[in-house]
């Protein structure tokens, strides 16, 4: 067995899509209408139609997926380049910092509240 990804529940696909995708510069392997595949195995699924599939109907809530329960972790290099580029248009969590580890990373929000981390790539850490 192996641990392929998490697949997070998104209210709109395609506003998902072009935040990924635009926002983030993660481009698309195959794109399955109400499920996307990025070239880096990161994928979304759309999830009223998910929900019919795990559970066999769709939720009664409307309201957003993201529960400030998961953090999606991502890798850029360079950081800093990333972070002007985006940062006007997320609701921040916080901007870069270092962390304990000494590792510098930014969080914010996606459209549907999960929570996003981007961090320099840890291997650049072991070479300064």
């Amino acid at each position: 067995m192996r641990f392929v990804n998490p697949i997070p529940f998104v209210r709109d696909i395609s506003i998902s899509k072009a935040f990924y995708g635009e926002k983030l510069g993660l481009a698309i392997k195959q794109d399955f209408g109400d499920f996307v595949l990025f070239e880096t195995g990161f994928a979304i699924h759309e999830g009223k139609s998910l929900e019919t599939t795990v559970w066999g109907h769709p939720s009664v809530s409307s309201g957003a997926y993201g529960r400030q329960n998961v953090l999606l972790y991502f890798e850029h290099d360079p950081l800093d380049a990333l972070f002007a580029r985006i940062a006007g248009h997320v609701i921040l969590i916080h901007p870069i910092e270092t962390q304990p580890w000494g590792q510098r990373v930014f969080r914010f929000y996606d459209p549907d509240g999960h929570a996003i981390e981007i961090g320099e790539p840890l291997d650049q850490l072991s070479s300064e």
